[in-house]
């Protein structure tokens, strides 16, 4: 009788497992389904006009297009020559600006390693650039983060060019500038970003990764003297879409302390 008492037990405590990791496998293939998904979705677009269309205050979110964007109004461009796409990582390159002095520009996506490329591309140069400019779609937030902190301790300031852009997370790198003046003819806008989590994280730690990456976003904008405030525009605007940010945002969040034509 005791044998078949043991029996039981044990065929209760292997069910109880076996149930158990079966859910963990259903959780796990879900929140993988969820990921693949939500990446699969982020090129899908919206119905909102591209970002060539000019913006106005109340109507400012345009399909985030991450090549570079043909205006319809941009007034003049830069007096300095870009390449028509963006390289997969940053490329650092030194131009003269018959009004600005020497710049250095930043023009590409943001991958990983490039605030490294940079502090070793910096201590190359013989003579200090003036400024420097961004154009770029945006990339890694933690990267862009660690090239904005590069900027603020090098005491860089940082412009964005007229017809130039300056997306997603490259509103950070912005942000390291001391002085950060934006063109009027030049977008800067924000989005839902990326923090890293993987689609087979359980749902707490991805949340939490999340939060935490949203966390030291905002204290790093603290740090830089921008308003945090403004990263409600990125929190709600879907990573498919951007809200360009008109020059009252940009002054009232301190993101720029200088727009001009």
């Amino acid at each position: 009788m005791q044998r078949l008492v043991d029996k039981g037990r044990a065929l209760t405590v292997g069910t109880w497992l076996r149930s158990i990791l079966l859910i963990q496998v259903m959780i796990a293939g879900f929140l993988i389904a969820v990921d693949i998904s939500n990446r699969w979705s982020f090129d899908a677009g919206s119905d909102e006009p591209s970002l060539d269309a000019p913006v106005s205050p109340g109507d400012q979110v345009r399909r985030y297009e991450p090549t570079r964007p043909d205006y319809s109004d941009p007034g003049p461009g830069p007096d300095i020559d870009l390449p028509d796409d963006f390289p997969p990582r940053l490329q650092f390159t030194q131009r003269a600006d018959p009004d600005l002095g020497e710049l250095l520009v930043l023009h590409g996506e943001i991958a990983g390693g490039d605030a490294r490329r940079l502090d070793a591309y910096l201590s190359t140069l013989d003579a200090r650039p003036d400024e420097v400019a961004i154009n770029s779609p945006g990339g890694l937030v933690a990267e862009a983060l660690q090239i904005g902190t590069l900027i603020r301790d090098q005491e860089f300031e940082t412009r964005i060019l007229p017809g130039t852009v300056c997306l997603s997370s490259c509103p950070y790198v912005l942000a390291g500038g001391v002085e950060r003046r934006v063109a009027s003819t030049g977008v800067v806008g924000l989005h839902q970003h990326y923090y890293e989590a993987p689609g087979y994280m359980p749902v707490f730690l991805a949340v939490e990764n999340i939060q935490r990456g949203q966390g030291r976003t905002m204290r790093y904008l603290i740090d830089m003297g921008v308003d945090p405030g403004v990263m409600i525009h990125s929190l709600a605007t879907p990573p498919n879409d951007i809200y360009v940010l008109v020059e009252e945002e940009l002054l009232e969040s301190r993101l720029a302390t200088e727009v001009s034509d």
